[in-house]
C-alpha cells in the first residue's frame, strides 16, 4: 500500500468527472426540452435546425401576409359590390327617364338622383382604402404611360405583352360641347410587326375620349385622349408593373401580385350620362348595362383572388405544420428516453461519489501499521 498516490483516489475521481459531465448535460435537456443545445451537440443537426426555423418564421409572416391580402381585397369587394347596385339604380332611373309619359320635370328629378350616385361612386373610389392605402383609384393596377402629354394609358389586360407601342394621332374632334369626341381615324396603329407595333390583327374602337385597341390572344389597352393632345407620333410604355405585391413565401420571389383596376365614372363610361331626354335615357339604359359589367368583371377578379388567397393561407398552414414536426424531431429532447438516462447517471454519480469517500479514507488505515 501507499501513501504517496492513492490509485484507487485516481481512478474513482475520474469516473465521477465523466459521469458529471454527462449528468450534466442530461440536465440541461431535460430544463431546456432540447435536445441540441449547443453546436457541439450536432454540428450538422444544429445548422439544418436554424435553417429549418429561419424558414418556420417567414411561413409564419406569410401566412399573416395572406390574411392581410384577404382582407384587402374582401374591402375592395365591399367597396364594389354597392357601387354596383348603385350602377343598376341607374339603370332603373334610366328606364323610368326613358318611358314617354315622364316630362322634362319629371327627368330633371330623375337626373339628380342619378347625379348624386355618380358623385357618391367617385368619393368611394377616391376614399376606399386599407391601411393608408387606396385599392380603387388604379394604384393597385398596372402602369402605363405615354410620352405625350394629354395621353393616359387607363387600363391594359394581363395578357398585353410589356413593351412600348407606338401610333399616330391624326386628328381630335370635338362635340357641340367642345368635349373630346373621337372619330374612325382619328389613331393610326403602328401595325407593321416591327418594334412598338400592335399586334397585326389589332382593332380600334372610339368611345369619346376613349380608345380601346382589341386583338387576338386577349390583348387588350384603353387610352384616353384630351383635347389639348399633341397630334403626331405617340408612344405608350407598358410596364407590366404596379400591382400591390404579397409576399406569400418564406423566399425570395414567392409573391402575389394582386390587381385591382381602377372603378372610375370615366372607365365605366357612365360619366356623362343625361337622362333629362328621351333619347339620353336610352343612351343610359346602354352605358349603365356597360358600366355593370365591368363592375362584374372587376367583381370577378377579386373574388378569384380572394379564393386563390384562401388556398395559398391553407397551404402556408400544412406546410408550416408539417416543417414544425420536422424541426421537432431534430431539436426536441425525448423526455422520457432522457429521463432514463437521467436516473442512470444519478445513481451512477452518486455511487462514484460513495467510492471516492471510499477510496480517499484508505491512506489514513494506514496509521494502523506504525502504531
Amino acid at each position: 500500500m501507499k501513501i504517496n498516490y492513492n490509485v484507487s483516489a485516481i481512478i474513482a475521481n475520474a469516473s465521477l468527472t465523466v459521469n458529471e459531465k454527462k449528468f450534466n448535460a442530461s440536465t440541461q435537456k431535460l430544463s431546456t426540452g432540447y435536445k441540441i443545445n449547443h453546436a457541439k451537440d450536432n454540428p450538422s443537426g444544429i445548422a439544418i435546425a436554424k435553417r429549418m426555423n429561419a424558414q418556420l418564421s417567414g411561413l409564419s409572416h406569410a401566412s399573416q401576409n395572406a390574411s392581410n391580402a384577404i382582407s384587402v381585397v374582401r374591402t375592395a369587394e365591399g367597396a364594389v359590390s354597392e357601387m354596383q347596385s348603385m350602377v343598376q339604380r341607374m339603370t332603373e332611373l334610366a328606364v323610368q327617364a326613358a318611358n314617354g309619359t315622364k316630362t322634362d320635370n319629371d327627368r330633371a328629378a330623375i337626373q339628380e338622383e342619378i347625379k348624386e350616385l355618380k358623385q357618391e361612386m367617385t368619393r368611394m373610389m377616391n376614399d376606399t382604402e386599407f391601411n393608408g392605402k387606396k385599392l380603387l383609384n388604379g394604384d393597385c393596377d398596372l402602369k402605363g404611360y405615354a410620352d405625350v402629354p394629354g395621353v393616359k394609358v387607363a387600363y391594359y389586360a394581363d395578357e398585353v405583352p410589356v413593351s412600348n407601342y407606338r401610333f399616330t394621332l391624326n386628328s381630335i374632334d370635338l362635340d357641340a360641347e367642345g368635349n373630346v369626341d373621337l372619330k374612325d381615324g382619328s389613331i393610326s396603329l403602328l401595325m407593321d410587326g416591327s418594334e412598338d407595333a400592335f399586334p397585326a390583327d389589332a382593332s380600334v374602337s372610339y368611345d369619346k375620349d376613349k380608345v380601346t385597341v382589341k386583338a387576338s390572344n386577349n390583348f387588350e389597352m384603353t387610352f384616353r385622349i384630351a383635347k389639348d393632345a399633341a397630334k403626331g407620333a405617340v408612344n405608350l410604355d407598358i410596364t407590366g408593373i404596379g400591382a400591390m405585391r404579397v409576399q406569400i413565401g418564406a423566399n425570395e420571389g414567392q409573391v402575389l401580385d394582386i390587381r385591382i383596376p381602377e372603378v372610375s365614372l370615366d372607365l365605366m363610361g357612365i360619366k356623362d350620362i343625361d337622362v333629362s331626354t328621351e333619347n339620353g335615357a336610352q343612351d343610359a339604359i346602354e352605358r349603365s348595362k356597360q358600366a355593370n359589367a365591368y363592375i362584374s368583371a372587376v367583381r370577378a377578379r377579386i373574388g378569384a383572388y380572394e379564393n386563390r388567397l384562401d388556398h395559398t393561407e391553407n397551404s402556408l398552414d400544412i406546410t408550416s405544420e408539417n416543417m414544425t414536426g420536422a424541426y421537432s424531431r431534430l431539436m426536441d429532447v425525448d423526455m422520457a428516453e432522457e429521463m432514463t438516462d437521467y436516473s442512470n447517471l444519478q445513481v451512477l454519480n452518486q455511487a462514484g461519489i460513495s467510492v471516492l469517500t471510499q477510496a480517499n479514507q484508505r491512506p489514513s488505515e494506514l496509521l494502523q501499521l506504525l502504531q
